[in-house]
């Protein structure tokens, strides 16, 4: 064991137990998640933040790959009030700074009171407090991080599902998670995998019947060429997002997003559907969300502690985005319809787009 300090926005040092060594800074956020911790690890819409996990024990029913929803741990650090041995090999294999024995319970008290902050973290035999400092020193505000898709998106375009029979998804990788291409795949859709960065020739080389623009962490307005892309697609080709896609599709459509104090992270989350009254439970890992959907957009769901939008519709155009995850592992999985949804509306693009028979 070594030591470890936890610096906070503000000056404040926290001391625990250093569980696996090295130095890290990024948005200090908390999760309330109580399973779904190798999800969360390996979800890149954690990219540059320190993940606090609220649950107390973390890693008592082990790591595989299995689970992951990309091949790589995102957040820079991490911190619980327990962690398992099984998980800490994990995290010093990644070379991903751990820190436990400390009470989360103030950590989380302290991002609710004050918002999501920059943090330093350092942790090995000889660290001191200055050397969390130095590191807070350091941070970069979240909106900062004007390249952060590069980091999480894919380089080149990939292909899946090529021999399945139903509609042509082109996602553009924001920072997707796995299990987005997973649920388009299991409903028979072929899935171009496009860089957040593609341009429009590149989405019509694909000539998809449905534009996806993925989850991914950081600012919406800093993914400026998929905001792009909606706009230049969305009054011939249906569109649909995932968390920060449906931002970006309210930036695309004369909206607006802001930065949320804490922002949602779990997988309780409640969300009410306007036209039929009914509550799901949802899973969520965002920092942002639209302020104002604009006048091409209305808002169909809404999440009942704090009235933000949940989902979204398009008013003239086929548009469908949703706030939360739906394709969410290991759950709750109210909400998988959306994927039928989304198809459904591309099947109608396909439908119109074949080419008649003759006579």
């Amino acid at each position: 064991m070594t030591e470890a300090y936890v610096a906070l926005e503000g000056g404040h040092v926290l001391e625990g137990r250093g569980r696996a060594d090295g130095t890290a800074r990024g948005e200090i956020v908390f999760t309330t998640a109580y399973t779904g911790y190798e999800e969360s690890l390996t979800d890149p819409s954690y990219e540059e933040q320190i993940l606090t996990f609220s649950y107390p024990l973390i890693g008592n029913y082990g790591v595989r790959e299995e689970r992951f929803e990309d091949d790589r741990i995102h957040p820079r650090a991490a911190i619980a009030k327990e962690f398992t041995d099984e998980i800490v090999d994990w995290f010093e294999r990644e070379g991903i700074p751990a820190v436990d024995h400390l009470d989360t319970r103030d950590v989380v008290t302290d991002i609710r009171d004050g918002g999501a902050m920059k943090c330093g973290i350092a942790v090995g035999e000889d660290v001191t407090e200055e050397d969390a400092l130095e590191q807070l020193e350091a941070c970069k505000a979240m909106s900062d991080h004007t390249e952060i898709g590069a980091q999480v998106s894919v380089d080149e375009p990939e292909v899946y599902g090529e021999d399945n029979d139903g509609e042509t998804v082109a996602l553009v990788d924001c920072g997707a998670k796995g299990s987005i291409i997973s649920s388009l795949l299991e409903r028979d859709a072929t899935v171009h995998v496009l860089p957040y960065d593609a341009d429009v020739s590149a989405v019509e080389a694909v000539d998809p019947d449905l534009l996806f623009i993925s989850n991914g962490p950081g600012d919406p307005v800093n993914f400026g060429q998929a905001i792009s892309l909606v706009e230049a697609f969305v009054e011939d080709t249906p569109v649909a997002g995932i968390c920060l896609g449906q931002q970006i599709v309210a930036e695309a459509l004369g909206g607006s997003t802001e930065k949320m104090t804490f922002g949602h992270r779990g997988v309780n989350q409640p969300v009410l559907d306007l036209e039929s009254g009914q509550v799901v439970m949802t899973t969520q890992n965002h920092g942002y969300t639209v302020a104002d959907p604009g006048k091409h957009l209305e808002v169909t769901q809404i999440n009942v502690n704090d009235d933000t939008p949940e989902g979204i519709d398009g008013v003239e155009y086929d548009v469908i985005t949703r706030q939360y995850h739906p394709e969410a592992n290991p759950g709750p999985h109210d909400t998988l319809d959306f994927f039928d949804d989304v198809l459904a509306m591309a099947s109608g693009r396909a439908d119109s787009q074949a080419v008649p028979a003759d006579d």
